[in-house]
């Protein structure tokens, strides 16, 4: 809903086999990601947030689509799309890998995992990256194959997410490192589960290749989970913002480079790799316009007269716009108000204050 206005879905806007009891959970709201429905809302954001960070939560996170790329040069052109060297990535180990441009400007911020030999998953954010793919791989003869497979993310994230996840999958999940991952049983069907997830309170990520067995999953995960106090839950807004997580195409998006956002630590610029963006970065890593920071402020700002038309907040200085608020909460935890902000790199090498509606604010390092 947009001013109390709804948004029509149609076959475009996709549902997930977990919608249905997505729906039986109480869902409030979604958003669409990747032209597929994710949950956004199940109580109050403070309510789903707090019980993120003391409980247990199952993500119906199915938007977080898989790019598979498979065949003779599929390791090379994996490798095209990221300036991280993943010549060393392990089996069923992911990196978060950022996707650039030819220019150096990125296109998106995946984990890209390794599935097998010649055969990755790059598990995006919401843009379109099997184009991107696809069309590399035409317009270079390779041997590959690009498509998105039949694959349903389920998180578990929480502080009980362990506890929980060894009850339905084993003792084996426990020895699962950071981005790491293992083919484990379900309903006697070997599933990929690995340790990651897009908050700060630890847990994993199902990748469900077999959507007939979506309904049974969840419902194993909550009678598993009925004495940790497990509720469905969603990405959650508040958590991210406190944790430092950047959103693709709200924090970041393809007029900024890995630079800009802080993902310099993610470049292998001295690696002798082929990268279709290496030499552009290498070139423009003294040039960075943007810096992304965090702003603080000591009471909830009123920003509604800076929102500008791509759903951020103009900040300016002395009537001069030097960069936009790309996210803001009211945080529980640090009971102040907590912004991501792109601003001139030029402005921040003078100013460490800013007035924003009224409000002296302190710019911080981010994340």
């Amino acid at each position: 809903m947009i001013n109390n206005k709804l948004i029509s879905v149609s076959k475009r806007t996709r549902m997930t086999p977990y919608t249905a009891r997505v729906e039986a959970a109480g869902v409030k709201s979604y958003m669409v990601y990747n032209h597929m429905l994710l949950p956004a809302l199940f109580e109050t954001a403070v309510d789903d947030y707090q019980h993120l960070c003391e409980h247990v939560q199952v993500w119906d996170v199915s938007c977080q689509r898989q790019v598979e790329i498979v065949g003779v040069d599929a390791d090379r052109l994996v490798q095209l799309m990221t300036p991280r060297d993943l010549t060393n990535t392990q089996l069923l180990q992911g990196k978060y890998s950022p996707i650039c441009d030819e220019n150096g400007f990125i296109l998106n911020d995946p984990i890209i995992i390794k599935r097998d030999e010649n055969r990755w998953w790059i598990s995006i954010a919401s843009s379109d990256i099997k184009l991107f793919a696809k069309g590399l791989a035409v317009g270079l003869g390779l041997d590959v194959s690009v498509f998105e497979p039949d694959v349903f993310p389920l998180a578990i994230q929480g502080p009980k997410a362990e506890q929980l996840a060894a009850r339905v999958f084993g003792e084996q999940v426990k020895s699962i490192g950071f981005f790491k991952g293992k083919m484990l049983t379900f309903a006697g069907t070997e599933i990929y589960v690995a340790r990651s997830g897009w908050s700060k309170q630890g847990g994993f990520e199902i990748y469900l290749h077999e959507p007939s067995l979506a309904e049974s999953l969840w419902d194993e995960l909550f009678e598993k989970g009925r004495d940790l106090n497990v509720r469905a839950g969603s990405p959650n807004g508040i958590e991210r913002v406190e944790s430092g997580l950047l959103t693709y195409g709200s924090d970041m998006d393809e007029t900024h480079t890995p630079f800009d956002c802080g993902l310099h630590t993610y470049l292998d610029l001295d690696a002798d790799i082929d990268s279709l963006s290496i030499a552009a970065l290498r070139s423009k890593q003294d040039l960075q316009k943007f810096k992304i920071v965090g702003i603080v402020a000591p009471a909830p700002l009123a920003l509604s007269a800076l929102e500008n038309a791509k759903g951020g907040f103009d900040v300016t200085h002395h009537t001069e716009l030097v960069g936009e608020i790309t996210s803001q909460v009211w945080s529980p935890r640090y009971n102040k108000q907590l912004c991501i902000a792109m601003l001139q790199k030029n402005f921040l090498d003078k100013h460490r204050v800013l007035d924003i509606a009224g409000q002296a604010c302190s710019i911080e390092a981010f994340p």
